[in-house]
């Protein structure tokens, strides 16, 4: 699969619904932002991970709901949520 700046929205605004048990339509896109990440894993590597260090280019994600934001990363081959509930996670690769 490859991501575009859109189809990466709209699957991160999917996992965060199913994440927090609510509809699609009460999660919101505060912003999409062309981003430079330090490394293969969007710098939101996941536990005991390894990542190529060379700079990757791909969409900070912000979405709102519930009065909380929360962060996606992602390129044209993966997407990720960082920080959720203190770690981060691998939702496409």
């Amino acid at each position: 699969m490859s991501f575009t700046k859109d189809s990466a929205s709209k699957q991160a605004v999917r996992d965060l619904s199913n994440r927090l048990g609510i509809t699609e339509n009460e999660v919101s896109v505060a912003s999409v932002s062309e981003r430079d990440f330090p490394d293969m894993a969007l710098g939101a590597n996941v536990s005991g991970e390894m990542a190529a260090q060379m700079i990757s280019s791909g969409w900070k994600i912000d979405l709102q709901a519930n009065g909380k934001r929360y962060e996606y990363r992602a390129d044209k081959y993966q997407l990720r949520l960082v920080g959720f509930k203190g770690s981060n996670h691998v939702v496409k690769s």
